[in-house]
């Protein structure tokens, strides 16, 4: 059976497998059930080695892992979002406070549909190819825990690919950007201790809100006026917690939030800028001040030569006009930062817009939903991207 033809004949059981993962969201490193729905269906597929419980939830399976020649490693996530879905889908979210609002339960069918057609032509490639599904990507790194446990190796990994739904490009199109692709992604706890008070006598404490506007109001001059104007960085303050009653100058104040940037030299200054400002702040009012630091996920740089390969196999496969090969880079942060690295790695959209781009449900939005129109494309992309680099890698 063709490739052609051996895709069309799983894209449904694909789709329909994305239906009962969306319905069934898990969180990061909870995705015990996610992971045996994952695996029933791999144990399905001929001439597959299945690992499980790696960092925990993660699952991977090897193709030809013993045949030598290049190999390329193929990854989704496995997590939900602790949001509620507000939809009318028949297969909307069947837990409370979790959904797939991330779009991972379709990441997972193209990579699930993506292992069956390749499974089934696996003597006939030349190479290994790894499919990956892995745990945590919401801001606990799940995929450094992965390649810390020696997913990369035995065999060692040559390349990595990774697709994304992207809801800002029309249905179809594969998008892909060389060099920094997605941005480093750190999560600040900044806690102020000041001294509270009665309202009416401001005088007589020490007022943590007043401190806490102060660095919010500052903290915007990092990017403004401490960051070259040709380099990207943003900080969002996205919570300030506070208080307990309208006549009552609080103890302390709590600030959280995070901060992106394009390149390591400028998110380390801005790190070390952002702390030094929120110290400084807090000490010129006589508080002190505590800082807790979080998520890390370094900038993802594509490797170009695999961004060329992407470009060649969209345009072969799908053609010209649903190629958008400049992309701009994305503040978001992803943790396929950590494949990308370790190993040549390319990571790409697949564009899942079905309307207009103002009506268009995005990402970490709670209406949001990988469309199953993008399944068999997704499907076909990995499979292609796989082949061909073995193909032009074969030793």
């Amino acid at each position: 059976m063709s490739l052609s033809a051996l895709i069309d004949d799983v894209a449904p059981t694909a789709v329909e497998l994305r239906h009962e993962l969306h319905a069934h969201p898990e969180l990061s490193f909870e995705e015990f059930e996610t992971a045996e729905r994952v695996v029933e269906q791999l144990r399905k597929m001929p001439n597959l080695d299945i690992q499980t419980g790696i960092a925990k939830t993660g699952v991977m399976a090897t193709l030809n892992g013993d045949r030598g020649g290049p190999c390329v490693l193929l990854r989704c996530e496995l997590d939900a979002l602790p949001m509620q879905e507000e939809s009318d889908l028949p297969y909307r979210s069947t837990v409370d406070g979790k959904m797939h609002a991330c779009g991972h339960d379709g990441h997972m069918a193209c990579l699930l549909g993506a292992a069956r057609v390749l499974s089934e032509m696996g003597d006939d490639i030349p190479g290994c190819i790894k499919f990956v599904f892995q745990p945590a990507e919401e801001g606990y790194g799940g995929g450094k825990v992965m390649i810390e446990e020696g997913i990369l190796d035995h065999p060692k990994v040559d390349a990595a690919f990774a697709l994304h739904g992207w809801p800002y490009l029309p249905l179809g199109v594969v998008g892909v950007h060389a060099g920094p692709t997605m941005a480093s992604a750190d999560f600040f706890d900044v806690t102020i201790q000041g001294q509270g008070t009665h309202a009416a006598y401001p005088h007589r404490g020490n007022d943590p809100v007043v401190i806490g506007a102060q660095i919010i109001q500052a903290a915007q001059t990092i990017v403004t006026r401490a960051t070259d104007p040709l380099d990207s960085a943003v900080i969002s303050i996205t919570q300030f917690h506070a208080g307990t009653a309208h006549n009552v100058i609080p103890e302390r104040a709590k600030l959280t939030g995070t901060i992106r940037t394009l390149r390591e030299p400028v998110r380390n200054a801005t790190l070390a800028r952002f702390e030094q400002l929120a110290r400084s702040i807090a000490e010129s009012f006589g508080a002190t001040l505590e800082i807790e630091w979080g998520g890390g996920y370094p900038v993802l740089v594509n490797d170009a030569a695999c961004v060329d390969l992407v470009k060649d196999v969209a345009h072969a496969t799908l053609g010209a006009e649903r190629v958008a090969a400049d992309m701009r880079a994305s503040m978001g942060g992803e943790d396929f930062a950590y494949f990308a690295q370790a190993v040549p790695s390319a990571f790409w959209r697949l564009g899942v817009a079905t309307q207009d781009a103002a009506a268009q449900p995005t990402l970490h939005q709670p209406n949001y939903d990988f469309p199953d129109e993008a399944v068999a494309t997704g499907i076909r992309m990995h499979c292609e991207l796989a082949l061909e680099y073995i193909k032009r890698h074969a030793r």
